[in-house]
C-alpha cells in the first residue's frame, strides 16, 4: 500500500472559488507571526555542518528551546497557539499528514491514498491495527466524529474554513470512510490534513464541559508522541508511543520542549548543550552561535505587512497608500533590524513560492517618487500613528520606518507598539487607526497560492472589518478574479494569479513588506535527520538523537 501521495493533484488545479467563501475566524493569522509553510528554499545564512550519519540511540530523549508560550490548550478542534500547533504534529495524525519541514505530503493514518470514487466522492481506509495513546483502536467512526465536529458551525472551529468542500461523512465499515464533496475539488486527499483524528470518546462533549476542557490539556491522539504533561512558561514532556504502527515512528525515547521566550535564554541553552536544537534565533545571535551550532536561516512567506484604514482619508487614496511604500528604505531596514534575513517583497508571493509571480509595482525606495505621489494626491501635510505588534523583531524594524518615513517632506510620523490583541481588538477593530505594521503567515495551514490570498483577500475579517477596502469597485474586481481563476485549467489560473498580484500591488490595502528568513540552530553531533521549519516551532518528525 502507498505510504507517500506524490502523485496527489496541487491545489493550483482545484477549484479557488471555495475560498471566497472563508470568514470567521482569519483573526488568528495575528496569532501566528510566523507559521508552517514550505515556502521557497533554504537561505545561505548555514553554518553548512554534513548530514549526521551515525546510529540512531532510540533511547535518548530530544531536548528542544521553544520561542513562545502555552497560549491554549491542545484539542485540535479549537487550538490556535503556535507552541500547541507544533506539538499536536506530533500528538495527532491526519488521514494524511503533511511533513512539517517539506511540507511533502504523506498516509498518515490512511492505509493508502484517498480513493476517488467519482469527482465528488472519496473513500479512505485507515491503516491496520492504528490506536490511540490510551490504547483504544482508531475506528471510522472516530474519523466521521472528527471531521463533523470541525464542521459544525455550533463549534466555530477555526479548521472549518479549509474544508468548505465537504458535504458528508460516513462511515462505510470499521475502517473505510465515505466522503461527499458539495463541488469537485481535486486538492481533497492533501487539503483534510488540517483535519486530525480524536477518540470520539473522549472529545464527544459539550464546549465548556469539565470532560472536553480534560481532553484540551491533556491530548491523546494517535500520533509518534504521547504528551505526558505541559506547564505554561515551563516545559512540555512527550514520551513515544509504544503502538504507533505508522510511517512516521518516535526515533526518541521522548522529548522535552523548554518553553523559553526569552531569547537570551534560548541562546544560552543552546550554547551550554542543554537542549540540541532551538528555534526563533534572534538575527544578532546567528554569527555567534555558529561556532557551537549548526545555524539556518529558511525563506518563509512570512511577512511584514503595511495595513490601512481604506475608509479614512487620507488613506482611503491608493497614491498616498503607494507613496508610503515608496518611502520605506526596505533593504536599509532588512540590514540594519533583521542582519539580512528578510527579502524585500517584489510580490504578495516570497520569490522562490511556486506561484511566484513578479509583480506590476514593486516599491523600490524612492522617497522623491513617495512625495510626488503625496502631492499627486493633493497631501501636502501628513501626520499619523503607526500602530505595531510588540513582536521582537518587529519593535527593532518598526523605528527604522519612522526614520524613512520622516525623511519625506511633510510627513510626520509617530509610534505606537501594542500587544497583538489589543491591536486588533481595541484599535482596528473600531477602525481607530491610520496604518498598522504587523507580522503575517497564513501558510501554516498550507502553502498554495488560493490560500494564502484568500487569508487577507477573501471574507470579510480582514477586508471588510481591519482594512475596510471590502466595498471598494477594486474589491469586487478582485473577487471575480479569484473566482475564475478557480475554474480555470492550470496555465491560465497562473496568469489570473499574476492580475491577482497586480491588482492588490496597485491598491495596497494590505501588502507585504518584506518575507522574513527564520533562523534555527541545532547540533548537528547529536541530531540526525533535522530540518530547520519556515515557520514559528520545531518539528522532530523522523528526528533522532545519535548521542
Amino acid at each position: 500500500m502507498s505510504k507517500t501521495t506524490k502523485n496527489l493533484p496541487l491545489v493550483n488545479d482545484a477549484s479557488r472559488r471555495s475560498f471566497l467563501k472563508l470568514s470567521g475566524a482569519l483573526g488568528v493569522a495575528a496569532a501566528f507571526t510566523t507559521s508552517l509553510s514550505a515556502c521557497g528554499g533554504a537561505a545561505s545564512t548555514t553554518a553548512g555542518a554534513a548530514a549526521n550519519t551515525a546510529p540512531i540511540n532510540k533511547d535518548l530523549i530530544i531536548e528542544a528551546g521553544i520561542s513562545y508560550a502555552l497560549s491554549t490548550g491542545f484539542d485540535p478542534l479549537s487550538s490556535s497557539g503556535a507552541t500547541p500547533l507544533a506539538a499536536n504534529l506530533h500528538v495527532y495524525e491526519g488521514l494524511v499528514e503533511l511533513h512539517p519541514a517539506t511540507r511533502e505530503p504523506y498516509n498518515a493514518l490512511a492505509a493508502a491514498d484517498p480513493k476517488m470514487v467519482n469527482p465528488t466522492t472519496y473513500q479512505a481506509t485507515l491503516r491496520d491495527a492504528a490506536k490511540f495513546h490510551n490504547g483504544t483502536p482508531v475506528t471510522a467512526e472516530d474519523v466521521v466524529f472528527s471531521f463533523t465536529r470541525v464542521m459544525d458551525p455550533a463549534n466555530k472551529s477555526l479548521f472549518s474554513q479549509f474544508i468548505p468542500f465537504i458535504k458528508d461523512v460516513k462511515a462505510i465499515d470499521a475502517k473505510t470512510v465515505e466522503f461527499s464533496l458539495k463541488y469537485a475539488f481535486p486538492a481533497f486527499p492533501s487539503r483534510i490534513s488540517v483535519v486530525k483524528i480524536v477518540p470520539k470518546a473522549l472529545a464527544n462533549f459539550p464546549l465548556g464541559s469539565d470532560q472536553l476542557k480534560a481532553f484540551d490539556a491533556k491530548p491523546v491522539g494517535s500520533g509518534p508522541y504521547k504528551l505526558i504533561s505541559a506547564v505554561k512558561d515551563d516545559k512540555i514532556v512527550f514520551e513515544a508511543n509504544p503502538d504507533y504502527n505508522g510511517p512516521m515512528p518516535a526515533l526518541a525515547k521522548g522529548m522535552t520542549w523548554l518553553l523559553l521566550s526569552d531569547a537570551a535564554a534560548r541562546v544560552t541553552a543552546m550554547q551550554s548543550g542543554r537542549v540540541q536544537a532551538i528555534e526563533d534565533v534572534p538575527y544578532l545571535d546567528i554569527e555567534g552561535l555558529k561556532s557551537k551550532a549548526t545555524v539556518e536561516s529558511v525563506q518563509s512567506f512570512g511577512m511584514l505587512f503595511l495595513m490601512f484604514n481604506c475608509a479614512k482619508a487620507p488613506f482611503d487614496n491608493k497614491l498616498v497608500r503607494q507613496a508610503l511604500h515608496f518611502g520605506l528604505d526596505k533593504d536599509s531596514i532588512i540590514k540594519k533590524a533583521l542582519f539580512g534575513n528578510a527579502k524585500a517583497s517584489s510580490s504578495y508571493f516570497q520569490e522562490g513560492h511556486p506561484d511566484y509571480v513578479k509583480a506590476k509595482n514593486v516599491y523600490g525606495y524612492d522617497p522623491q517618487k513617495a512625495a510626488d505621489l503625496l502631492k499627486q494626491a493633493g497631501v501636502t501635510n501628513l501626520e499619523f500613528e503607526l500602530l505595531t505588534t510588540d513582536t521582537a523583531w518587529v519593535k527593532d524594524v518598526a523605528p527604522l520606518m519612522l526614520e524613512s518615513w520622516n525623511k519625506i517632506p511633510g510627513v510626520k510620523v509617530t509610534l505606537k507598539n501594542l500587544q497583538s490583541g489589543a491591536l486588533y481588538t481595541d484599535r482596528v477593530g473600531k477602525a481607530d487607526f491610520s496604518v498598522v505594521a504587523a507580522p503575517g503567515d497564513p501558510s501554516v495551514f498550507g502553502n498554495d497560492a488560493d490560500l494564502l490570498l484568500s487569508w487577507f483577500y477573501a471574507g470579510d475579517t480582514w477586508m471588510k472589518g481591519r482594512a475596510y477596502w471590502a466595498a471598494t469597485p477594486e474589491r469586487a474586481t478582485l473577487v471575480d478574479l479569484m473566482a475564475k481563476a478557480g475554474q480555470s485549467a492550470p496555465a491560465d489560473a497562473k496568469k489570473l494569479t499574476g492580475d491577482i498580484v497586480d491588482l492588490v500591488s496597485e491598491e495596497l490595502p494590505l501588502y507585504p513588506v518584506f518575507h522574513r528568513q527564520l533562523p534555527s540552530a541545532w547540533d548537528a553531533k547529536k541530531l540526525s535527520g533535522f530540518k530547520p521549519l519556515p515557520t514559528t516551532g520545531v518539528g522532530f518528525v523522523g528526528v533522532g538523537r545519535t548521542a
